[in-house]
């Protein structure tokens, strides 16, 4: 199952509160991926959001793969 609050080639800023098991501060993503946990209760639903690491000049940096808070994301 996919979610739409995401477009691919987004680019997002996730706080690490935002983030399940963060082990450094806030990153910015360039996406290439979204997918919906949907094993999980809806007050507690959480998105992988895959893409490329992007420095805060634009840098692209490694891939990455996060569960970030459905809740954190506006509906379009």
């Amino acid at each position: 199952m996919f979610d739409v609050r995401v477009r691919l080639g987004a680019v997002l800023d996730i706080d690490a509160a935002d983030r399940l098991l963060p082990s450094d501060g806030p990153v910015r993503l360039w996406v290439t991926g979204v997918r919906l946990v949907a094993n999980r209760a809806p007050e507690d639903e959480w998105i992988w959001i895959e893409g490329v690491r992007l420095s805060p000049s634009g840098r692209r940096g490694s891939q990455a793969r996060f569960l970030i808070r459905a809740s954190k994301l506006a509906i379009r």
